[in-house]
């Protein structure tokens, strides 16, 4: 590495640093309840940060006191267009008593940065808009376009991400980053998710007469343990997913009566299941959801007094990118630049906004620092010189992917 090279990182990884710092120091935990429960105080920072850059900045309002910001950096010269994503919310703190540190405190420790958002995914976000300063100061060359796009609401059901889209910013897109923590591992697939909704009804009675009632809850027990099986037939049927590991069906949620108070001695007229299914390819949600309907048609003709019925009320299909794509080998390349390693491939084993870039025609690859087990944890970090080399890694691969290089 020459010395231009080496004054570049360092000033970039200070820069890196400071920028996570200031971000996680903005909480940004979604809260309705509480004045200033969400996003907007680190947006408008962000838009602001972006804009003193010489970005063209765009502040959009997803509903009342969330907001989208988009930055973006047109070389002037027809090209490609890339995208960075990383989202500005974060998940609870929990219980601050059970934390070392201040989980909004960005405080440093034997080369760590503690807080909620230093690893998922303000640490990212940062390094994201480092590397594009990095190409500004560098006066760096390229063809076509840049986007940062900074949306709220990754962390529920994706809002943000999905008013992006539909207000037409993902059109002509021809690449996209996911900026998310995965110890700098190249993610070309992600899990599907669906989230469903199970319902049975019955009908109210004390507890020591079940007899002139009809019991919701034994019913749902029967749909559930169907669900296990299935779960098991699709396990055999599509295998382990070498990146992905095994799809689920997975019951989170299990609550009777539905409203209400509930007694010992009272049989609930209602019962209500939640499922959270992760999907991996060669699964196909629909044929999914006629499994669901037919396990309930199968047990309503067993009993006549069975009701049941189902609602998604989230579907997120599986991605998949040809590890050939210009967009996952100018990251590849990239790597191997800022490392002199050969990059580890594997897969996300959530959903992220990526995924509906990828509904939206957009091809992604997902990475970024920090460890991919620590994201919602307590004492959540990333590693400072990860933060680094990532920044530099986003840097090159940007110029990769618009100069046709890999």
């Amino acid at each position: 590495m020459t010395l231009a090279k080496d004054e570049r990182f360092l000033r970039d990884r200070q820069r890196v640093i400071d920028l996570t710092q200031k971000l996680v120091r903005i909480p940004s935990v979604y809260r309705p309840k509480q004045p200033d429960g969400n996003e907007q105080k680190v947006a408008l920072f962000t838009a602001d940060f972006i804009k003193q850059l010489g970005l063209e900045v765009h502040i959009e309002e997803v509903v009342p006191g969330r907001l989208n910001v988009i930055g973006i950096l047109d070389s002037g010269v027809p090209g490609k267009t890339i995208l960075l994503e990383g989202h500005t919310d974060v998940v609870t703190e929990g219980d601050r008593s059970q934390w070392n540190y201040d989980p909004f405190g960005a405080e440093i420790v034997d080369g760590r940065m503690y807080g909620r958002g230093t690893n998922d995914t303000k640490g990212n976000l940062a390094c994201a808009i480092t590397a594009v300063q990095s190409i500004l100061e560098g006066k760096e060359s390229f063809r076509g376009k840049i986007i940062l796009c900074i949306p709220c609401d990754e962390e529920d059901m994706m809002i943000g991400i999905k008013h992006f889209i539909k207000r037409g910013w993902a059109n002509g897109v021809d690449g996209a980053i996911i900026c998310e923590p995965e110890e700098n591992q190249i993610c070309i697939s992600q899990k599907g998710a669906m989230r469903v909704l199970v319902r049975t009804f019955g009908k109210m009675a004390h507890g020591a007469m079940p007899l002139s009632g009809i019991n919701p809850i034994t019913r749902m027990a029967k749909i559930i343990c169907e669900l296990e099986l299935l779960e098991r037939r699709e396990k055999q049927r599509v295998g382990r997913d070498p990146e992905l590991g095994w799809p689920s069906i997975t019951p989170t949620i299990l609550q009777a009566p539905v409203s209400g108070d509930p007694q010992i001695n009272v049989m609930p007229d209602h019962c209500m299941s939640a499922l959270d299914i992760r999907t991996i390819p060669g699964q196909d949600h629909e044929q999914l959801k006629a499994d669901i309907q037919s396990i309930i048609d199968r047990l309503t003709q067993i009993d006549h007094n069975f009701r049941a019925e189902f609602e998604v009320i989230e579907d997120r299909p599986w991605t998949k990118t040809d590890p050939n794509h210009p967009i996952v080998t100018a990251i590849s390349g990239a790597y191997r630049q800022a490392t002199g390693q050969e990059p580890v491939y594997n897969g996300v084993p959530g959903a992220t906004d990526g995924t509906f870039l990828h509904l939206a025609g957009v091809p992604i690859v997902t990475t970024g620092a920090g460890d991919r087990e620590i994201p919602h944890h307590v004492n959540e970090y990333v590693d400072i010189e990860e933060l680094a080399i990532t920044t530099q890694i986003y840097r090159t691969a940007i110029l990769y992917f618009l100069n046709g290089k890999t």
